[in-house]
């Protein structure tokens, strides 16, 4: 629900620094787009099998954050819609081939790393073509868990948040 503040100008709240109103701003200085370099855009799929295992991939070490699990995902490029990312980063971590109608949308991450913030949309997805052919540039290793188990496997912050979620689904 919007709310206006008596008496306030459009940029009478405006913080010091690199900030903008967004054209539908009421004034009530919570709303602030940065106008500093944002951290690229990722998204990310819970693949459920039919015995209720979700699939996690293992970061290659040499990678930031190596040897952490996470779900599987990747980059959203510039102008791509998170599911045809996924597709795509699916098709080429993966070799999977996933629908896009085939992911639904389930939760968000939002978590404030040290240099920027992410806010990364998990999608589930039980049904997929092909086998598990890990591109060794990308996975280090792959793993069927159950969501229960998940919390024994070490994961960057922004997947763990995510892991709750799942239990209470009963994935």
């Amino acid at each position: 629900r919007a709310s206006a503040v008596s008496g306030a100008s459009p940029n009478s709240t405006l913080p010091p620094g690199n900030s903008q109103r967004p054209p539908s701003c009421l004034g009530c200085g919570r709303c602030v787009i940065s106008t500093r370099p944002s951290a690229p855009s990722k998204a990310a799929a819970a693949l459920i099998d039919p015995e209720g295992r979700v699939v996690i991939t293992q970061r290659p070490q040499h990678k930031q954050l190596g040897g952490l699990w996470e779900f599987p995902g990747g980059k959203v490029e510039p102008g791509e819609a998170p599911e045809h990312a996924l597709v795509r980063e699916l098709k080429e971590e993966l070799d999977l081939t996933v629908e896009p109608d085939a992911l639904d949308p389930f939760a968000f991450a939002s978590h404030a790393y040290p240099d920027f913030h992410l806010l990364m949309p998990l999608y589930i997805a039980t049904r997929w073509q092909g086998v598990i052919k890990p591109d060794a540039n990308a996975v280090q290793d792959v793993a069927w868990v159950k969501a229960r188990e998940l919390h024994s496997y070490a994961m960057p912050p922004a997947d763990v948040v995510l892991v709750d979620r799942l239990i209470e689904r009963g994935a």
